[in-house]
């Protein structure tokens, strides 16, 4: 299957071939001659997959450059999936001159205004930045063609349910809708029952990460001991590239100024950061100017970074499939990776359900006094 049988235009298609995209992936060949046909689509698909040029190529063979109104709105949980997204569509651009407006929170919303010309055929952001620019009356979406949803699961889980049915209140109810999510959850079954007209459904295979790469260990400790032990196998293994995981943004606060206390080269990434310093500390990580990682899941979701030698649980994950996504980081690239997850006792059921999830019990280390 090539992008041409799919449906798009000869323009498109050597636009990808020199980003060196060549052949479509399975949800994209899926989805693109769905959207194409104006139908509304609801996706399962991970991060990943392919999912973004899935619905923003058909996006962009479709919007009329001679009408400068608003066409398509791409809704996103978090400032770095909008961010991603827009810069993909950046690069489409220079085939399709598309005017195009990242409208996400972290950036001064006035000088965003201003950079902003008036006219956007292709609209990306957060829901809380998006409504700003409502309220100010500086977009309109009566003659949208296309509304995008992505990570709906996420979305609903930070809490933006409200926001989002406020924004779509003020769009073409005659719109097509899309929406994507990484798993089918109630909230998001419930939404496509609300917004979606006759979708159709589809689910791309599911990108396999081998955990046979990865040396996996649970470390027992209490809440008392839990820094102590963690630093005692954090210098025991002395990480080449690490990221740590916690649940919270206060834990991560909490955990990376104590490991800046302890000489470590450490930096955070959660999303009460603004989006400058956000970007300044994964371009600082990516470049291996940076070692190690404090990050919440949401903050660190969809980035793909490379190296990472260690990934140490300090919280255990809410969902099982976290996990596997978190420590999927490591072992990359022929080499072996390495997890550590400290348990106190209240995140046992939590561990039974990641063993559950992954079919396999994790080796147990106990450090004692």
């Amino acid at each position: 299957m090539s992008f041409y049988k799919l449906g798009l235009s000869y323009m498109l298609v050597t636009r990808l071939e020199e980003m060196g995209i060549i052949d479509p992936t399975p949800i994209q060949a899926l989805c693109i001659p769905e959207v194409l046909k104006g139908k509304d689509v609801l996706g399962e698909a991970q991060t990943g997959t392919g999912k973004t040029l899935a619905f923003l190529l058909p996006i962009f063979e479709r919007i009329n450059l001679e009408d400068s109104r608003t066409q398509a709105l791409v809704i996103a949980p978090t400032r770095e999936l909008a961010l991603q997204i827009a810069s993909v569509a950046k690069q489409l651009t220079q085939a399709y001159p598309v005017k195009l407006l990242a409208a996400y929170g972290g950036q001064d919303i006035m000088a965003q205004l201003h950079k902003y010309g008036g006219e956007a055929q292709l609209v990306i952001g957060t829901p809380g930045r998006i409504l700003d620019y409502l309220r100010r009356e500086k977009l309109n979406f009566s003659n949208l063609d296309t509304l995008v949803v992505d990570e709906a699961d996420q979305l609903f889980q930070i809490g933006f349910r409200e926001e989002l049915y406020a924004i779509m209140d003020q769009t073409n109810p005659e719109r097509q809708t899309l929406c994507f999510s990484a798993t089918l959850s109630q909230s998001v079954d419930h939404f496509a029952e609300k917004a979606l007209n006759n979708p159709v459904a589809m689910t791309a295979p599911r990108k396999q990460i081998t955990l046979d790469a990865i040396d996996q260990y649970v470390v027992l400790t209490s809440n008392r001991r839990k820094y102590d032990d963690f630093k005692r196998i954090f210098k025991q293994n002395y990480p080449q590239k690490a990221v740590i995981f916690c649940r919270s943004r206060i834990g991560v606060e909490t955990l990376t100024k104590e490991m800046l206390q302890d000489g470590f080269d450490v930096d955070a990434l959660h999303g009460g950061l603004t989006q400058a310093k956000r970007e300044a500390v994964m371009q600082l990580f990516r470049d291996n100017k940076l070692r190690y990682l404090v990050a919440t899941d949401v903050a660190a979701r969809g980035l793909d970074i490379e190296g990472v030698s260690h990934v140490f649980n300090y919280n255990l994950p809410d969902e099982p499939e976290n996990y596997v996504h978190r420590i999927g980081r490591s072992g990359r690239a022929g080499q072996i990776g390495v997890a550590y997850t400290f348990l106190t006792g209240k995140d046992e059921k939590r561990l039974q359900a990641i063993e559950a999830f992954i079919g396999q019990s994790i080796k147990q280390i106990h450090l004692g006094n």
